[in-house]
């Protein structure tokens, strides 16, 4: 049976990376149909809507998304794509993997860095319930809730004894938010019981991100609110080499979107600059998410053969290779 995928080549250097990265899917050999759903800035501007029906209509009828970077307009109000999708299909789990890739020169080079990253993606200060009480006073409402909470925290101790990791640090700023951050380490602590086999640590934000860059080995499955997520999140990739190698996937009950988290880079598209590594790495996650591990582990370690080589990487990581030469040494690796 194949599984349906609905495509979101985004705009700028997204339908490159697309396209490398349905190559590589398709050199798998996992039968996949591709569902293409346009969506760029010159759309949202001419429906007036950010997500468009015919979008949602096929993200519901396929479960499965694999998303390019999308420009939001930056007048008219427009809510970010990222954002309305989370909430629209209640994308609760955004899960980074951060890796460190053979190859890529970083400040990091005597250790292995291998961590996930699990960040709650519906609420805390991204509900956006902001009020200006008088002039010039503005309040902005960090929400909390148990249901968030514990779902997130499940959801990261679940992957964590799935696929053999050891620990897990919950990471907050209880000391001065003691009811809503309390909350949530309170859902943490609660949800780690039901897990013995596993580590629970917990770490301030600050430590946290200090301790990051100086001992980044150190780390293995990190479980954070929204904001803090959002941030350590890039903090982390900058670790490896940037957004540009390192994928994303928002996970729902019955959805996951699985995106590239950098920007659409207007001022290279359509020259054959673009690194598709990070939309790449994404799918290998939409091959797991559909059950197709011999694949996915096939295309990961195709990539990796490839930075491993390090004769075909795009300039951003210190090659001198396009776009389509990347995607054509990662096809003809996983087709060995």
């Amino acid at each position: 049976m194949p599984h349906y995928c609905t495509l979101i080549p985004g705009d700028g250097i997204g339908p490159e990376v697309a396209q490398a990265a349905v190559r590589a899917v398709d050199a798998t050999g996992v039968d996949i149909v591709w569902r293409r759903a346009e969506l760029n800035e010159a759309i949202i501007l001419e429906s007036g809507k950010t997500l468009p029906q015919y979008l949602l209509d096929s993200l519901n009828e396929t479960k499965v998304g694999l998303k390019g970077p999308v420009t939001t307009p930056v007048a008219g109000g427009f809510q970010s794509v990222n954002v309305a999708l989370r909430k629209t299909l209640d994308l609760f789990a955004n899960v980074r993997p951060v890796k460190t890739l053979p190859g890529v020169k970083t400040r990091f080079q005597d250790v292995q860095i291998d961590m996930v990253i699990f960040r709650e993606n519906t609420e805390d200060l991204y509900s956006g319930l902001e009020h200006e009480i008088v002039k010039d006073v503005v309040t902005s409402l960090k929400v909390i809730t148990r249901v968030a909470s514990e779902r997130i925290a499940r959801y990261a101790f679940h992957y964590a004894r799935t696929n053999g990791r050891k620990t897990v640090v919950a990471i907050h700023k209880a000391n001065i938010m003691k009811l809503a951050d309390g909350l949530f380490l309170r859902c943490c602590r609660e949800t780690a019981k039901q897990f013995p086999e596993i580590q629970y640590k917990e770490l301030i934000v600050d430590n946290a991100s200090m301790q990051l860059v100086m001992r980044p080995e150190t780390f293995d499955i990190l479980l954070l609110p929204n904001l803090y997520g959002d941030i350590v999140s890039d903090l982390a990739a900058g670790l490896v080499g940037g957004l540009g190698i390192v994928p994303g996937a928002n996970m729902g009950e019955t959805h996951a979107v699985f995106e590239a988290v950098h920007g659409s880079a207007p001022d290279i598209a359509g020259q054959g600059k673009a690194n598709p590594t990070a939309l790449m790495l994404s799918a290998v996650m939409m091959l797991t998410h559909l059950g197709e591990n011999a694949a996915s582990h096939k295309m990961q370690n195709a990539i990796e053969a490839v930075y491993r080589e390090g004769k075909y990487l795009t300039a951003d990581v210190g090659g001198t290779a396009s776009t389509g030469e990347f995607a054509d040494a990662v096809v003809k690796a996983i087709k060995g």
